[in-house]
């Protein structure tokens, strides 16, 4: 099943570095920019996962030789990778709106040919 999660990851990694590399379409570069980000939080999580781990919370006496525990770190920069990634995500999403408020297109290639 964990391989299952890395063929998804890589797959939409490369469908988004398509979408960003191939599109005109603004928006379509935005939102693969955002596919990216989702296949990247997908490949983390799945480094950090431990089949049988427990939530990381525990007692002192609960503490036993045999516990596995999933790793936490992954799951904070993932949690932390989303957050930053919707800020990204609305910010350039704002930048094509002035774009298209001052240009009135929002295909790359006509914004690059207005700029000589």
């Amino acid at each position: 099943m964990i391989i299952g999660n890395y063929i998804v990851a890589v797959f939409l990694i490369v469908l988004g570095l398509y979408a960003v590399a191939n599109q005109r379409n603004m928006i379509k570069i935005v939102l693969g920019m955002g596919i990216v980000d989702y296949g990247v939080n997908l490949l983390i999580v799945s480094v950090g996962y431990r089949p049988g781990g427990t939530a990381p919370l525990f007692v002192a006496n609960e503490l036993l030789q045999g516990n596995f525990f999933v790793d936490p770190v992954p799951q904070a920069l993932t949690l932390t990778s989303i957050v930053i990634g919707a800020c990204v995500d609305a910010m350039a999403l704002s930048l094509v709106i002035k774009i298209y408020n001052k240009y009135h297109t929002i295909d790359s290639t006509e914004v690059r040919r207005l700029n000589g």
